[in-house]
């Protein structure tokens, strides 16, 4: 018998006629057009783009299924009298005009929230400042190995809220979930894992306290026998165990804890009221670094009461990564390795990309957009581990300033350069480098500068590379 989704149902006779906004016509909102056309629903979109800014085929589309529109500046100016708003993760539900109309009665919710309200199956939600996409990734990778149907989204991989006809309750729905997502979200994952928190999107986020509270939101509506997995290395982490409604597993590579997932002297033990179970050797696995054993913590406890630990450690052990994630793009006759750390948009990120390496042989390439980021802490990583800094982008003097305080205070020394553009950190990279170095792209900074995201900056990157470098 085909299993028949009650809840679904019944909010889509609820969107039959009702009067709907979309804001962003970004991933996660698109295929949201397509799905209130069907069911009639009147929709009126909303972009701070400007119209000549927005695809063509997009525009026809929205003109076709006889849907208002509104783009450019002051777009939220006819924000008022829905029953519904879907906003973009990226639109803040703190912005005055949606405050407003959720005062006056509108439900103001994303497609992800709805995913988690509407979804039969089990749900995994991953969170934290660095390491949510290889969590994510492979938690995903060891439940289907574990013979699951998984339904992979979030902030990661493709929009789920139209595929929610299609899920069971045997099935999961792994879920990275930016702050962005989690604020003012009233429903948690079942299971729920914060890798860390640190500083982060402040640029954005009116505080630091609301963008932990955002966070938070992946565990606050949980129930007793729900789970929540935290880094017990971490203080603001660890501290939420205090305010934790169901059981909670911390993992660690610092502390021996009675109790929980460890990395100990390169190795991953599962402690039991004192006992330790040898897992795993990190030298058995393809991903680098200690902050990819603390994931692999994550990982073993947000599935083991699912998956068999012979049949998860076999898809760890496999598994090679996550694109622009300290991704190995090239090694050149001489031993120099160059790697596209991309993703690495805050200083925490790059520290962890720099104690990834053993040798003080890098060459790093940082900078990037400004994200209003402390880069104290990175300087004294980066006099450490690199012998050559290339900058680039808005954050490049911010970061030279403190490298050279922290030059000063050592008295060491490190060449320090600047450029204008990708292609000559490059070049230049390539002149400076040894036999045997590693050439690290980490900006530690976002990509908005000079790019649409990440992953737009770590495949020109990866492009300029095997085109310039033999």
């Amino acid at each position: 018998m085909e299993y028949e989704n009650k809840k679904l149902k019944e909010f889509n006779n609820y969107l039959s006629g009702r009067k709907i906004a979309v804001i962003g016509l970004g991933v996660s909102n698109i295929p949201l057009i397509d799905y209130l056309h069907k069911l009639k629903s009147k929709v009126t979109i909303f972009d701070n783009k400007e119209i000549d800014e927005i695809d063509n085929g997009l525009i026809n589309q929205i003109i076709d299924y006889g849907m208002e529109f509104s783009f450019g500046k002051n777009y939220l100016k006819k924000l008022k009298g829905f029953d519904l708003i879907f906003r973009s993760p990226s639109c803040l539900p703190t912005i005055p005009e949606l405050v407003e109309e959720a005062e006056r009665g509108a439900i103001v919710t994303t497609e992800i929230e709805m995913v988690l309200e509407l979804t039969p199956s089990k749900v995994i939600g991953v969170t934290g400042s660095d390491g949510k996409t290889t969590t994510t990734t492979l938690i995903a990778k060891v439940l289907e190995a574990g013979g699951y149907k998984v339904f992979l989204g979030g902030n990661i991989g493709h929009p789920l809220f139209t595929e929610v006809k299609d899920m069971t309750e045997d099935d999961f729905v792994v879920l990275e979930l930016s702050s962005f997502q989690l604020m003012n979200m009233t429903v948690s994952p079942e299971i729920s894992v914060i890798t860390n928190i640190t500083p982060n999107h402040l640029n954005i986020h009116s505080s630091m306290e609301e963008y932990i509270e955002a966070k938070q939101n992946i565990f606050k509506y949980q129930t007793p026998e729900n789970l929540l997995i935290l880094n017990y290395d971490n203080e603001i982490t660890r501290n939420c165990s205090n305010i934790a409604k169901g059981r909670v597993i911390f993992f660690s590579s610092k502390e021996k804890l009675e109790n929980g997932y460890i990395v100990d002297d390169g190795k991953i033990k599962f402690c039991q009221n004192s006992l330790r179970k040898h897992i795993l050797d990190t030298k058995n696995i393809e991903l680098k670094g200690k902050h990819n054993a603390e994931n692999i913590c994550a990982v073993l406890a947000a599935t083991r009461e699912f998956v068999d630990l012979q049949t998860a450690v076999k898809a760890i052990s496999e598994f090679k990564g996550v694109e622009h994630r300290i991704e190995l793009i090239k090694e050149t006759d001489n031993r120099v390795k160059w790697y596209n750390d991309s993703a690495s948009s805050s200083p925490t990120r790059t520290i962890v990309g720099l104690n990834s390496f053993s040798l003080r042989n890098i060459i790093l390439i940082a900078g990037g957009y400004d994200k209003n980021l402390d880069y104290t802490p990175l300087a004294k990583h980066i006099v450490e581990n690199c012998r050559e800094l290339i900058l680039i982008g808005q954050t490049a003097d911010k970061i030279e300033k403190v490298v050279l305080k922290e030059l000063e205070k050592t008295h060491k020394k490190l060449g320090i350069h600047k450029c204008n553009s990708l292609e000559q950190t490059v070049i230049l990279a390539n002149r400076l480098a040894n036999k045997g170095d590693v050439i690290l792209f980490s900006p530690a900074s976002a990509s908005f500068d000079m790019f649409k995201n990440f992953a737009e900056r770590g495949n020109k990157f990866k492009e300029i590379v095997k085109e310039k470098i033999k």
